[in-house]
């Protein structure tokens, strides 16, 4: 199974540069979006059936133009649970899943930070979601949560760890609750296969960030440790540019 996870900064914007003829070359079997800022009846869902995702799902927020996540699949899954069940994370359409025989997919978009209110939200937000994937994993073991988590790990995440280190995304009390998420039984997939530093996944519009490669590595395929002798490739592709993010992809058996 090849799975695609894609902050889009909005789905309809991405199409606009080119991202269903992308989508057709990288050709992966689940692709997991975040940040869509659509509803359902603003898309034409037929150019996603035509594309070869005839079987596409999205959980929007209530708010319109924000948030977001969507899950595109060649193959219909055998179930496709939209949220948590958590009533503030759902209102904002964070978590989508679908299982495919005993794989278990979702597509999670974290909040950010960008004030003092909305980390508070986004601590919040983390806690809860560590104790609802740790229950859920009682009945999904191999569980792959793919998506922006709006947090760089280690200093080998980011390119100026110095200047960031009391900016949300890279805060102790972020990377500490990242590094506990491992602990709790899963895998940084992209590590496993590469160690370099300077492998990013976002960067800021400001200041050619992108050209010069000043970026942050806030995407992840994580994957319950049920699955590493599964795990065949888990790539960054940095040459995709639909959004102030990239993709990342991940092969599993």
């Amino acid at each position: 199974m090849k799975i695609v996870s894609y902050n889009v900064n909005g789905i309809r914007a991405a199409l606009k540069k080119g991202f269903l003829d992308w989508l057709a070359t990288a050709d992966p079997d689940v692709v997991c979006l975040q940040e869509t800022k659509a509803m359902k009846e603003q898309l034409d869902l037929e150019v996603f059936a035509a594309a070869g995702y005839e079987y596409n799902y999205w959980y929007s927020a209530q708010k319109k133009g924000y948030s977001g996540v969507a899950l595109l699949c060649k193959q219909k899954p055998d179930n496709v649970a939209y949220g948590t069940g958590i009533d503030y994370m759902d209102f904002e359409g964070r978590n989508l899943r679908a299982d495919f025989g005993d794989i278990s997919v979702m597509s999670m978009y974290l909040p950010s930070g960008t004030n003092i209110a909305r980390l508070d939200h986004k601590l919040m937000y983390m806690a809860d979601f560590q104790k609802y994937a740790d229950e859920l994993r009682k009945t999904h073991p191999n569980l792959i949560v793919c998506g922006d988590y709006n947090i760089c790990h280690k200093p080998i995440d980011i390119h100026d760890p110095v200047r960031n280190k009391n900016v949300s995304g890279f805060l102790p009390v972020e990377r500490e609750w990242l590094s506990n998420f491992i602990a709790s039984g899963f895998i940084d997939s992209f590590r496993e296969f590469n160690p370099e530093p300077d492998n990013y996944t976002w960067w800021s519009y400001r200041a050619n960030a992108r050209a010069n490669n000043k970026g942050w590595r806030l995407d992840y395929g994580m994957v319950n440790d049920s699955l590493k002798d599964r795990i065949k490739r888990s790539v960054i592709l940095s040459d995709a540019k639909h959004s102030d993010h990239c993709p990342i992809l991940l092969e599993v058996e």
